[in-house]
C-alpha cells in the first residue's frame, strides 16, 4: 500500500488568503447585499405597507388598552376586548342610525360632483384653457395607464377588502402582546446594540401613539364642526361631508384641500348662498383647526413642520398610492424620533469624550 501524497500548502482556486482581495469582495458582498434589499423591499412595498397600517391600528388599540387601564384595573385581554367592542359597537350603531341616509347621499355627491366637474371643465374649455372633453379624456386614459402595476391591484375592490381585513387582523395580534412581538423584533439585532435599539423602539412607539392619539381628537373636532355648520346653512349631503372632512383629518394638508373642494361643488350645486356658505364653512373650521386645535394638539403631541409633512405625503403617495399617502405622517413621525434619539446618543458619545479628555488633562 502506498504512503498518502503529502498535503500541499497552497491556496485553493476558491481560496483568498491575500488581504487586499477578501476586503474588496467583502465590500462588494456587502453592497450586492444592499442592492438585493432593496429590490425586495420594492417588490413587497405593499404588503410592507399592509403590515405596517397593521402596526398603526395596533398603536391606536394599544392607546386605548392603555387609557382604560388608567381606570380599570383588570387584564390587559380584558381591557383590549372592551376597545374592539365600543369601537365595533360605534361603527355599528353609526351605520344603522345613519346608513340609508349616508348611501342616498354618497349617491347623490357622485352625480352633483359630475355635475359641477363637467360644469367647470367645460367652461375652462371655452377659455381655451383646458383641452375639449374628448381630448380630455384621452389623456385621462393615457395616465392612468402610465400608473404602473406599483398601486394598481390597490384600486381593486378586492384588494382593497383583502388589505383591510389583514391590516385588522395583524393590528389584532399585535395588539394581543405588544411586548412579545417587541422582544421577538430585538432579536434579530446584534446583543450589543440591543439595549440601545430597545430605547430607540420605545420611543418610536410612544411618539406613534401620541400622534394617532391627536390625529383622532383632530378627526373629531373637525368631522362634528363641518357637519354642524353645514346642516345650519342647509348645505346639501351636511351629515356625508361632516363624516368625509373627519376621515380626511387624518391626513392633513390634503386632506383638507380635498374636503374644501368638496364642499364647495356641493354647496354650489345647492345655490351661491349655500356656496357662499359653505366657503366660510370651510375657512372658518381650517382657521380654528389650524390655530386652535392644531397647535394644542402637536403641544401635547407630536410636532411636525408643515412643510415637511406635504412633502412626504407627496412622495408616499406618488410611490405607493392612497395608502402611502395615509401613511406618511406615522413614517414620517417615527422616522424623526429615532434620528432624534439617534442625535441623543451622539451628544452623549461626544459628552463622555468630552469629559474624559479633561479627567486625562
Amino acid at each position: 500500500m502506498s504512503d498518502p501524497a503529502p498535503l500541499t500548502d497552497r491556496p485553493a482556486p476558491i481560496e483568498f488568503r491575500e488581504g487586499f482581495v477578501r476586503r474588496e469582495l467583502t465590500r462588494a458582498a456587502i453592497w450586492l447585499g444592499l442592492i438585493a434589499a432593496m429590490a425586495v423591499t420594492v417588490l413587497l412595498v405593499q404588503p410592507l405597507l399592509v403590515i405596517f397600517a397593521g402596526l398603526v391600528f395596533a398603536t391606536l388599540l394599544d392607546g386605548g388598552v392603555r387609557l382604560l387601564g388608567r381606570m380599570l384595573p383588570i387584564g390587559r385581554a380584558w381591557r383590549l376586548l372592551i376597545v374592539v367592542l365600543v369601537v365595533a359597537t360605534f361603527l355599528l350603531g353609526t351605520f344603522y342610525l345613519t346608513g340609508v341616509e349616508v348611501t342616498q347621499q354618497v349617491t347623490q355627491l357622485r352625480s352633483t360632483l359630475e355635475t359641477q366637474a363637467g360644469r367647470v371643465t367645460g367652461w375652462l374649455a371655452e377659455q381655451g384653457l383646458m383641452p375639449k372633453t374628448s381630448d380630455l379624456n384621452g389623456l385621462l386614459k393615457q395616465s392612468m395607464g402610465s400608473i404602473g402595476k406599483l398601486t394598481s391591484w390597490v384600486g381593486t375592490a378586492v384588494g382593497a377588502v383583502t388589505s383591510l381585513f389583514m391590516i385588522l387582523v395583524i393590528g389584532l395580534f399585535l395588539a394581543m402582546d405588544p411586548e412579545g412581538y417587541a422582544r421577538g423584533l430585538q432579536w434579530f439585532v446584534p446583543r450589543a446594540a440591543r439595549a440601545e435599539f430597545a430605547i430607540t423602539q420605545g420611543r418610536v412607539m410612544f411618539t406613534l401613539r401620541r400622534l394617532l392619539a391627536g390625529r383622532l381628537l383632530g378627526m373629531a373636532v373637525e368631522g362634528v364642526l363641518t357637519g354642524i355648520a353645514l346642516m345650519i346653512g342647509g348645505v346639501p349631503m351636511a351629515l356625508l361631508l361632516g363624516i368625509i372632512a373627519g376621515i380626511l383629518a387624518f391626513i392633513p394638508n390634503i386632506g383638507a384641500i380635498i374636503t374644501g373642494a368638496l364642499m364647495i361643488a356641493v354647496g354650489f350645486s345647492a345655490g351661491s348662498d349655500a356656496g357662499f356658505w359653505a366657503i366660510g364653512t370651510y375657512l372658518v373650521v381650517q382657521t380654528f383647526d389650524g390655530y386652535v386645535v392644531v397647535p394644542m394638539v402637536a403641544k401635547r403631541t407630536v410636532d411636525l413642520p408643515p412643510a415637511l409633512t406635504l412633502s412626504t405625503q407627496i412622495m408616499a403617495s406618488a410611490l405607493f398610492g392612497i395608502l402611502g399617502l395615509a401613511l406618511a405622517d406615522p413614517m414620517t413621525a417615527m422616522i424623526k424620533s429615532a434620528l432624534q434619539r439617534r442625535s441623543e446618543r451622539e451628544a452623549e458619545r461626544d459628552g463622555d469624550t468630552t469629559r474624559a479628555e479633561a479627567d486625562m488633562a
